[in-house]
């Protein structure tokens, strides 16, 4: 008897499986689970300001930028509020070792000095994508940085920064000197590669954003009938889990390249 049972395991689990599949592939669709979640009726279609596809901008993106500029203002409120030297609260001592952390990244890269100006950018950014990251993990919500028009303002803005601080500090000539050396003939790589620095900031952070955004949309509209009772939610745990991570770790990401950039363009030349 104990020899049949060992038989049977296998298509029992050959079994389960396919109830689990049956369950999530029934009538799935990412749109129409995107639909289902749109609680506040926020259009769907982009709004158009002026005339071309250029000139368009989109409901949900414009909505939750500004919650999660609220949010961040709320955390900045909280962290502070009730502050102390002798006893900090949770929430200031949480706040201070982000400060430290980051400041420590700022000042490892280029002078204290030049750094002191940049930090609130920095510390901006790296609360502000971590809050549109990680807004995009509750559901009937979505990430602003899972829009390719925010990712490219934040690329922009890091890319005016690099021509900003290198003039401030090298003067028009000395920012300017770097392209056209070692020789003059590489002018058109060195303008290809500076050009690509905020492509590639946007297009990093754009893609982790969308592609966790749309795992989770798949997985909220797999999990139905046998999957639920099969067990299937703890794919969404897991995954949850994993982009809060991502959703960290992104915005550290774009933050250390922003340091990056302006950290070269302001550093000193050794001759």
């Amino acid at each position: 008897m104990k020899r049949y049972r060992r038989y049977l395991v296998l298509p029992l689990f050959l079994g389960g499986l396919a109830l689990l599949a049956s369950g999530c592939a029934e009538g799935f669709s990412v749109e129409k689970v995107e639909h289902e979640l749109n609680v506040w009726g926020i259009p769907h279609h982009p709004w158009q300001i002026g005339p071309g596809s250029f000139w368009q901008l989109t409901p949900s993106t414009i909505i939750f930028t500004w919650v999660a500029m609220g949010l961040t203002l709320l955390l900045g409120v909280l962290a502070v509020r009730g502050a102390s030297v002798r006893r900090p609260t949770k929430m200031q001592a949480l706040f201070e070792m982000v400060l430290e952390f980051l400041q420590g990244l700022v000042n490892d890269t280029m002078d204290p000095k030049k750094g002191a100006g940049i930090f609130p950018v920095i510390v901006t950014f790296f609360l502000f994508i971590s809050v549109c990251n990680l807004l995009g993990l509750v559901p009937t919500c979505m990430a602003p940085t899972a829009d390719h028009q925010t990712t490219f303002a934040f690329a922009l803005i890091t890319y005016a920064l690099t021509y900003i601080w290198g003039i401030k500090y090298k003067g028009v000539g000395g920012h300017f000197k770097h392209f056209l050396q070692p020789f003059p003939y590489f002018l058109p790589i060195t303008i290809i590669e500076d050009l690509a620095k905020p492509l590639t900031l946007a297009f990093r952070l754009f893609g982790n954003m969308k592609g966790k955004e749309t795992m989770v949309l798949a997985l909220l509209g797999l999990i139905t009938g046998w999957a639920e009772i099969c067990g299937g939610f703890t794919a969404s745990v897991v995954w949850l889990a994993f982009g809060v991570f991502v959703s960290f770790i992104q915005a550290f990401v774009f933050t250390m390249l922003t340091i990056s950039y302006i950290g070269m363009v302001v550093a000193d030349e050794h001759h």
